[in-house]
Formats: structure tokens, sequence, C-alpha cells
């Protein structure tokens, strides 16, 4: 069986090198390709990837085997998601159209100043680097465990290869490659889902309406806590959906560059819409694998997969049914996983490079007149000299993404969406709280209180959250972000001064 799944990986990894040469033949070359994919990406394909890089490693694993412990209670997230695209799709994506902006960030620098910029700039990096690589590390831990340490090979070594590959082939074409393998990677993972289903309801003999009926007798299928008190109330899931759509997606550069590819404002708002439409069926498909996973171990005496203290490891339900079901299900949900991993990795990796290319190298067009650069003060950047930066930036985010992920490994204990939500909870707060001050009021912060007051707003709501129960009788869940926007807004309303539009940065 390992031999096979080897194979598999080989052969998939074969396909996207072809995708990586078919997409590299046309169109625009370098950086160019590298950076915005010639502004002429179809907006169905973009649509459609977008999926697979949203639903990631994490959802692939954790949101099946939630539903062990939370039901389908993570589903009025997914309705908070809807309404979060809709502010994507009209207030963000025309502010970044018009600006014809290719790092969202640079729009901080033209509202507040440099400091501004560096400082968005570098939370998305933090953020993206942690939350990227525990989604890769998801992929290469469950790897791991059923394939690749029966044969006595070492963690990091999976993790070097699939970096290496990603590595491969993002090097030239970058965001114009990931656009197109980026619908490979979401056809993968929804076949592995829909197959897995499918091997359940031949084994129990049962329809898709009987193994729903059984899931909703067990309370599998409990979408809504009614406990104000709960972290997954349902209206906190909502809000909380929400906003995580605003910060993870509309103020994230790895999701933006995508929809920054389309070829005009209005294909890039029918992608976002889209997509949020696509998102809740397939969360939905997701959520019903779950119910079906329980359900086959209810009905088979199958063992749920336990830790060293005899506690179920959500995350490896998933992958302990599938190897048990047949060798077609342990590959399907192989390369589902491996799609899964790429798609997570690929464009970030790509926005990673872009961010600190744009934002801290300052490529792109605010040069001095006279050949000098305004930040550097030296000569002006030749493409050659530009693209070989570019290369050279991409390989060391590459490095930084794998050490994070082999060093990740003694930490792995609960469910890593959790997790993921946490981090991103605070650290895309202050990006949230910038966007929304820059884009909401006419007052100037003073540019170089910006980074101080953006660390001690996460570090203010992490002590919040701590004790909040203790404090308040209440536990913050997702919302944290929310709260970590307000007070970043809080903070910077205070260090402001009020100017008339004209004399602000606005834009």
């Amino acid at each position: 069986m390992e031999l096979t799944i080897l194979v598999c990986f080989a052969l998939y990894t074969a396909l996207l090198s072809l995708v990586m040469w078919l997409t590299g033949r046309r169109g625009a070359k370098g950086n160019e390709a590298f950076f915005r994919a010639g502004r002429r990406s179809p907006w169905p394909v973009v649509a459609y990837g977008m999926i697979g890089a949203s639903l990631s490693g994490v959802t692939f694993m954790s949101v099946p085997g939630g539903v062990y412990s939370g039901a389908w209670t993570y589903m009025p997230l997914v309705f908070g998601y809807v309404l979060g695209y809709a502010v994507i799709a009209l207030v963000l994506l025309p502010l970044y159209y018009r600006l014809n902006l290719t790092s969202i960030y640079t729009y901080l620098d033209q509202r507040f100043g440099m400091r501004s910029e560096k400082t968005g700039a570098l939370f998305f990096i933090l953020s993206r680097l942690l939350g990227s690589a525990l989604r890769m590390y998801l992929v290469v831990f469950v790897l791991y465990e059923f394939v690749f340490r029966a044969w006595g090979i070492p963690f990091w070594v999976p993790a070097v290869v699939f970096i290496a590959i990603i590595l491969l082939y993002t090097f030239r074409g970058g965001i114009k490659t990931v656009v197109w393998t980026d619908t490979l990677q979401t056809t993968f993972l929804l076949v592995a889902a829909v197959a897995t289903v499918i091997a359940i309801l031949n084994t129990l003999d049962i329809s898709l309406g009987e193994l729903l009926r059984l899931s909703t007798d067990k309370g599998y299928t409990r979408m809504f806590e009614t406990d104000p008190t709960a972290p997954k109330f349902w209206v906190k899931q909502v809000v909380a959906g929400m906003f995580i759509t605003i910060t993870m997606t509309g103020l994230d550069q790895d999701m933006m560059q995508k929809n920054l590819t389309c070829r005009s404002l209005r294909d890039a708002q029918k992608n976002v819409m889209t997509s949020s439409l696509l998102f809740i069926v397939v969360n939905i498909l997701f959520l019903c694998l779950g119910a079906a996973l329980l359900a086959y171990a209810a009905q088979t005496g199958f063992a749920l997969p336990v830790n060293e203290a005899g506690a179920v490891v959500p995350d490896k339900i998933f992958p302990s049914v599938a190897f048990s079901l047949s060798g077609f299900t342990a590959v399907c949900f192989v390369l589902g996983m491996v799609a899964a991993g790429y798609s997570s990795a690929d464009g970030t990796l790509t926005a990673l490079t872009t961010t600190f290319c744009y934002d801290f190298l300052q490529f792109g067009d605010r040069k001095a007149e006279g050949g000098v650069d305004t930040i550097t003060n030296n000569k002006l950047r030749t493409p050659n000299s530009e693209l070989r930066t570019r290369r050279i930036v991409h390989v060391g985010f590459a490095l930084l993404y794998l050490l994070i992920v082999v060093a990740f490994r003694p930490f792995h204990r609960e469910s890593l969406i959790d997790t993921l939500f946490d981090v991103a909870g605070f650290t895309y707060g202050p990006l949230l709280g910038l966007y929304a001050f820059g884009l909401f009021t006419r007052r100037q912060v003073r540019d170089r209180w910006v980074p101080v007051i953006a660390v001690l707003s996460p570090v203010a709501c992490y002590i919040l959250k701590l004790n909040s129960f203790q404090w308040f009788g209440y536990h913050f869940g997702f919302e944290i972000l929310l709260l970590n926007g307000l007070v970043t807004f809080f903070l910077l309303w205070l260090s402001s001064i009020h100017t008339s539009k004209e004399s602000a940065h606005e834009v």
C-alpha cells in the first residue's frame, strides 16, 4: 500500500509539473507573471481554485473530525463567511482595483505612511507563515503517520520533499501558475471527500438520506449552539465568520493576490461572490463526511484513534477510516491531502514573496526622478536585478516555512482548526483595525505609533481571553478577532489627529 501511495504521489506531482509548463508557455513572463499573472486570469477559474485554497488541509482534516465533539456547529461560521465575502466584493475590491495595487498593504503607505505599511505587511507575514505552516504541517503529519513512518523515515524528510516541490513549481510562474494549479488541487480534494462518503454508504448499505437521519438521531448534525456563554454560540460564530473572512481573505495578500489577477473589477467581484456560495456547499459536504465517519465507526465497531491519554484525536478520524475502508479510499485520501497541502502553501509562498518585495524592498513604481530609489538611495533596480532578488526572497521564505513545519510537531495536541483561528484572531486583528480606521475615518494617525499599537492590541486581547471567564463568566471564541480590531481602532483614534479630506493621506 505504501508503495502504491508513493507512486500516486509521484504521478500527481508530475501532473502539477505539466500544468506549470503549460501555464508558462504563453502570456506574461518574469516578475509580471509571478506577481500579477498579467491580470488575465479567467474569473471562473479563480473562483473554483479558491475553494481549494480556502479549505486547505485543516478543513480537509479538522472539519470532518470536529463533528465528533462539535457536531455541525462549524456551519454558522460558514454563513458568516458569505457576509464577509459581500464586504470584500463591495468595499475592498473596488479600492484595490482603483489603486491598481499589487501588494494590498501599499494602501497603508498611501493612507498613513511607511511604518503603517510595513506594520501591516509584517503582521501578514507572521500570520501567513504560522497559519499556512500549520496547514502544511497537518498534511505532512498525516502522511508521515500513515505512510512514511512505517519505512522508518524521519518526519523532516517528507516536509523537505513537499516544500521543495512547491518551491519548484512556483519558482518561475508564481501566481500565474498557482491560479491554474489550484483548480487541480480543488478537484482532487473534493474527489477524496466524495469517494469516502460513497464508500461508507456502500459499506453500511444505506442511502445518504438514511445516513443523515441516523446522524441526526445521534446528534451529529446539530448546527446551532444556543448557550450564549459557549465559545461556539451561533451568533458569535456568524459574526466571527464574517470578520474572519474580511481579514483572512480581504486583508490577506495570499487570497487577494489571486483576485487581483482577474481582468477587471467586475470579474473579481463575480469571482468572490461565486466562491462564497460554493464554499457553503463544500463545507456541508465535509460535515456530511464527518457524520459518515462517525456513523461508520458506530455501526461497524471501528475504534476511533486516541492519544496516549486515551482521548479521541479528531484530526486522525478521517485518515484512520479512509485507510481501513479500502486501498482506493486510502489513495484518494492521500491525494486529497497532498492537494490540500499544495493549495494552501503555493499561494502563500508566492504572497509572502510579493509582500516582502513590494512592502519592504519597495518593488514597483515608487521611485524618485533622476534614477534614484527613494527608499534605498541607490541606483534604480533593473528588471534582471529585481528578478534575482525576488528568487532569493522566494527561496528564503521556503526555508522559513520548512523550519516552522518541523518545529511545530512537538506542540500538536488538539484539533488544528481551533489553533489556526486562535492564531488568526491575534495576528489579523491589527490589520482589521488599521483598514477600518483608514476606510471609515478622515483622521490621520501618527505613523510612528502604529507599530506600538499593533503590538499592544493583541497582547491586551490575549490577557483578556485568558482571564475572561474568571473575570466575567464569559468564554471568548473566534470573536476575539473583532475585539482585537476594535482595540486597535480605538488606540489609533487616541493617537490620531483630525485632518481635512484634502490634507489627509486618503485615497
